[in-house]
């Protein structure tokens, strides 16, 4: 079984609330690693779970046992009765570990009824670090979901599909999305196809045959499934003028690539958008490494209208970090322009350039002369790992 890093901080929280919440998308591991801490387990979207739920229901509040409920935005009606059987024992903590794949939902729920009484976390698919490093590529390739290619190449892009499939039929309509299956699957291909690009919600909807506000609203609900991220500009002071919109990605490199098409022989270096789909799979990597070292990083990203750009912007801890991302193996100090000449108007406290090159190497790691580092994702994920 893999280890997942997460679970040092789930069993933290549990040591410091009642209650944790863990959210994330479907099949990226929430319910396996729930089972290797506790036993007790009930899956809420089955009726017969629920039942059972409800005839233990007073043994379980007062056991000191951890008990699982997953897919727990499925059955709204359990909120009232873990805040009641919080608030009789609030001192005892470690007694509820809540799983859900449908933000909203869910966090309305635990709003009314947990808030103060429960932390909150949330588990990415599979990242560097639990993947070995070695299977950079795989997981770039396929994505991070367990069972969606990256520990068996031959699971890709079926796996992919079928899941698309599930989210749009099902999940996306009970989130409350008014869109018919077929438009959103029409608008995830084109957010694929517009993947690291500025938004522009007037030319995508002119292109679906809705109005900008509409897309706008859907794309909400796509963040709400954990399918697309969105960077907001980073607001800062510079005599230089900035670009406004947000920059949108599919989070998963595996499913980007089943929307764009890509087939498992397929090579993906030869594509026109293969830089932007390695700068959204790093931010990714990135993002998750950091979470795990105990912190949730606010990210943003930079770009002046005359072109210049740092990828990433990240306010953590304290300090502003500045990451410029580049698919190659022998970055040049043309590579880190904006790290010279944009992240310092920015205040930045750290600048690092991310290449695609072999962890390793003679040169995997370098401090620039010029306040910058150089070094492979591999060894940039290693070194935020540790912090």
């Amino acid at each position: 079984m893999l280890l997942r890093r997460k679970k040092t901080q789930i069993i933290q929280a549990l040591e410091a609330f009642p209650a944790v919440v863990l959210i994330g998308p479907r099949q990226c591991g929430k319910t396996t690693l729930a089972k290797t801490l506790s036993t007790r387990y009930y899956d809420l979207e089955i009726e017969s779970e629920r039942l059972r739920l409800d005839l233990d229901w007073h043994n379980l509040c007062n056991t000191n046992d951890l008990i699982v409920l997953d897919e727990a935005q499925t059955f709204a009606e359990i909120f009232p009765r873990l805040r009641a059987a919080i608030d009789l024992r609030r001192k005892v903590f470690g007694r509820f570990l809540i799983l859900g794949s449908v933000a909203p939902a869910l966090m309305q729920d635990v709003a009314e009824s947990l808030a103060g009484r429960a932390a909150l976390l949330e588990l990415t698919p599979l990242s560097l670090g639990e993947v070995p490093y070695s299977e950079t590529r795989a997981l770039w390739r396929f994505g991070g979901f367990p069972d969606g290619g990256v520990l068996d190449a031959a699971r890709y892009p079926l796996w992919q599909e079928s899941y698309l499939q599930l989210i749009i039929q099902r999940d996306l309509p009970n989130l409350g999305l008014p869109a018919k299956p077929i438009l959103t699957e029409r608008m995830l291909k084109m957010i694929a196809a517009l993947h690291g690009q500025e938004w522009n919600a007037s030319k995508l909807g002119a292109s679906l045959g809705i109005n900008y506000q509409t897309v706008n609203s859907y794309l909400e609900y796509l963040h709400g499934a954990f399918l697309t991220r969105a960077l907001v500009p980073f607001e800062v002071n510079v005599k230089k003028r900035l670009v406004k919109r947000p920059k949108v990605y599919l989070r998963d490199s595996g499913l980007l690539h089943a929307l764009l098409g890509v087939g498992r022989g397929d090579d993906i270096l030869s594509k026109p958008w293969v830089g932007a789909s390695w700068e959204g799979f790093v931010i990714e990597q990135i993002l998750a490494a950091l979470d795990c070292s105990q912190g949730t990083p606010t990210p943003y990203f930079v770009r002046t209208s005359s072109g210049e750009e740092i990828d990433l912007v990240l306010q953590y801890r304290g300090q502003l970090w500045a990451f410029e991302i580049k698919l190659t193996g022998e970055p040049t100090r043309e590579h880190a322009k904006a790290l010279r000449t944009l992240a310092p108007a920015l205040g930045a406290d750290r600048r690092i350039l991310v290449h695609g090159g072999v962890l390793y190497a003679k040169n995997e790691r370098s401090e620039g002369s010029e306040g910058y580092d150089v070094m492979p994702l591999e060894r940039c994920i290693q070194e935020l790992s540790m912090r």
